[in-house]
């Protein structure tokens, strides 16, 4: 991805809104376990953890990345740099997350989802 594209696709993800990104990230994904039950991003302090990877998924998406590759990055993410090591739902919470940030994608006005 070069970096005009790159920046081209920040600045649609910037129209969309982090907070449901955040929403994704907090209860779909959540690697750190972070959202304890009762609780949301809102009510945390470190409600941006999670920011710079979502951020990177929601790019990758928009250049056209595969669901695939943005599920191996999130598991990346997860299991090697966080160094966490793979659950049995890792794989499954890092595809639920690209699923639903492609949602999220989709419902900028005048574009069209992202395509798989």
């Amino acid at each position: 991805m070069g970096r005009e594209s790159y920046a081209a696709a920040m600045a649609e993800i910037a129209k969309t809104r982090l907070s449901r990104l955040r929403d994704v990230g907090w209860s779909v994904w959540d690697p750190i376990g972070l959202c304890r039950p009762g609780t949301s991003w809102q009510d945390d302090p470190g409600a941006d953890e999670y920011d710079g990877y979502l951020l990177k998924v929601a790019g990758m998406l928009a250049q056209v990345a595969s669901d695939s590759a943005c599920v191996d990055y999130l598991v990346w993410v997860e299991t090697e740099h966080m160094g966490l090591g793979e659950r049995p739902d890792t794989r499954e919470r890092a595809g639920e997350t690209v699923r639903a940030i492609r949602e999220t994608l989709s419902m900028v006005p005048g574009k069209d989802s992202p395509a798989r």
